[in-house]
């Protein structure tokens, strides 16, 4: 956002994997926070950032290798709150005076409990309720020496300095992480952090569509903007918003390539050009894309082939738009993060995302991404305040390749007609169930195998079809959803019976990892 009317928190990021939960933690009290690796913040970054608070994360280097990650110097000498954690308390006070020891049979890793000292503290309100904290730790070196002006207010078995405070420049050090769920009570800590600190909740899904609409117009002026519109929950958020900043100034592409859910393009194009009265393009494109990926089998392929063909199409028609000077696209704060690791280079590509990726250096066109501060939960409650209806801001993802990628083998166009069609059966179930929002995401893979089956009397030599339904925070692991027999035993039923060319049904129970939510 070019301009910020609300109270900001600065995460400095060490190189946790769990440096996200910080931030999400943060989000959850309203309270607006940024993350930002260590390399990137200096004392320059940090005037301009103007934050009210500090959190310094955890992260896996020690502060004894060369070139140790470090905080500014003059971030002690500001006057802010600061809150380190494990790596973060450890850097604190080893900048501060303390004393850092290497393990030596004193590391934790994993649960461990916390007792504290006699004094009370204020981030600790709710706390020791029944005398002892679980929290959970992950690390090898420890603090052995305060830092002056710092005393302890928590002990663990190997860490005589689980907390730590110094109350005369409001800076608090802590061993554990009470960002993860194994930490009870850490957002209790985090809530009476930034509530110390000043913070007064104002991150709200209201505040933040008045300055994203401001900041759209100020960014836009009166020139055109295009928006690759998926009909996923992103980009559709994305639309609305911009479109009520500039209006008819917005054109939506929406690519339909043949592999969408049964229903679900006219369900786009209703709601988008019927509902909200959008300028929309329907590019109806399921002979180009399907007759390239007849017979195709191999998953890098296939996810090729649609990456190169959606920007195809997407070009030819953004052209037809004339003049359009901005690409609007839904990009989410995890991308933002991700796109950057802790040490400032290039972070390690875990899958890539099939989007409108690479079309602003392709087509010339500057980017307008409204929702790249946000968390996918955030988009959502944005989502509901801009009015979109609670169905659609509610939907499981859906991948870009769509059931491309739910048809591992050959793809032809009556696997696709069946699994369309068995997938609708399976959502109606959870649905009619209700258990639709309690799942994190759930589809039908049909399987590149044809099975032996009795039906009456006759031989049925049909395909076998996966049941997937996960929950999960974030995607990054996922469990699957524990469904009863009796509803496993009844959609199959249902399946077989209504969805001619399926006459076997399973249920994929495996996490992620080792698998993964997809098929492909």
């Amino acid at each position: 956002m070019s301009t910020q009317i609300h109270d900001r928190l600065l995460i400095i990021d060490f190189g946790s994997q769990v440096t996200q939960l910080i931030a999400r933690r943060l989000r959850e009290l309203s309270v607006y926070c940024e993350i930002h690796p260590f390399q990137n913040v200096d004392e320059t970054f940090i005037k301009n950032f103007a934050p009210k608070a500090v959190i310094l994360s955890g992260g896996p280097a020690s502060v004894f290798d060369e070139n140790a990650p470090r905080a500014p110097q003059a971030l002690f000498e500001m006057g802010l709150p600061i809150l380190g954690i494990c790596y973060g308390q450890q850097v604190m006070m080893h900048q501060l005076g303390g004393t850092v020891e290497r393990g030596h049979g004193t590391a934790e890793f994993g649960r461990a409990f916390v007792t504290p000292k006699d004094d009370k503290l204020s981030i600790l309100d709710g706390w020791f309720s029944e005398g002892i904290e679980q929290v959970w730790m992950s690390h090898g070196d420890h603090v052995s020496k305060l830092a002056e002006g710092f005393d302890v207010y928590g002990t663990s078995p190997n860490a005589p300095f689980a907390i730590t405070a110094d109350l005369s420049r409001n800076f608090f050090a802590v061993q554990f992480h009470p960002e993860v769920h194994h930490t009870p009570n850490g957002a209790k800590l985090y809530e009476n952090f930034v509530k110390l600190a000043g913070f007064t909740g104002d991150w709200t899904m209201g505040a933040y569509r008045e300055q994203a609409i401001a900041d759209i117009r100020a960014q836009v002026g009166d020139a055109k903007v295009i928006c690759g519109l998926s009909g996923g929950v992103d980009s559709s958020v994305a639309a609305v918003l911009i479109y009520e900043a500039i209006g008819e100034q917005l054109t939506c592409v929406f690519v339909d390539h043949g592999l969408l859910r049964e229903g679900e393009a006219e369900e786009v194009v209703t709601m988008f050009r019927d509902h909200y009265k959008m300028p929309l393009i329907h590019a109806e494109e399921q002979e180009l894309f399907l007759g390239e990926l007849d017979g195709q089998s191999d998953p890098e392929a296939k996810r090729k082939i649609i990456g190169r063909l959606f920007i195809e199409v997407f070009d030819k028609h953004a052209k037809s738009v004339g003049g359009a000077k901005f690409l609007a696209q839904g990009t989410l704060y995890p991308d933002v993060i991700e796109s950057v690791s802790f040490s400032g280079g290039p972070s390690v590509t875990i899958k890539s995302h099939h989007n409108v990726g690479g079309l602003p250096e392709k087509m010339g066109l500057k980017l307008v991404e409204p929702l790249r501060e946000l968390f996918k939960d955030e988009v959502r409650a944005l989502g509901r305040e801009l009015g979109l209806p609670a169905s659609f801001v509610g939907r499981h993802p859906f991948p870009g390749p769509g059931l491309a990628i739910r048809c591992p083998g050959k793809i032809t166009r009556e696997k696709l007609d069946i699994l369309r069609k068995a997938d609708a059966v399976y959502i109606d179930q959870i649905r009619k169930h209700g258990l639709y929002d309690k799942i994190w995401q759930a589809f039908v893979a049909i399987l590149p195998v044809r099975t032996v089956g009795v039906m009456g009397d006759a031989r049925t030599y049909d395909y076998a079809c996966a049941l997937r339904a996960v929950n999960s925070v974030d995607g990054m692991t996922a469990d699957y959803y524990p469904f009863t027999h009796e509803f496993l035993g009844e959609t199959a039923t249902r399946i077989i019976n209504e969805v001619e060319g399926i006459n076997r049904v399973t249920y994929d129970i495996t996490s992620k990892p080792p698998g993964t939510i997809e098929w492909e």
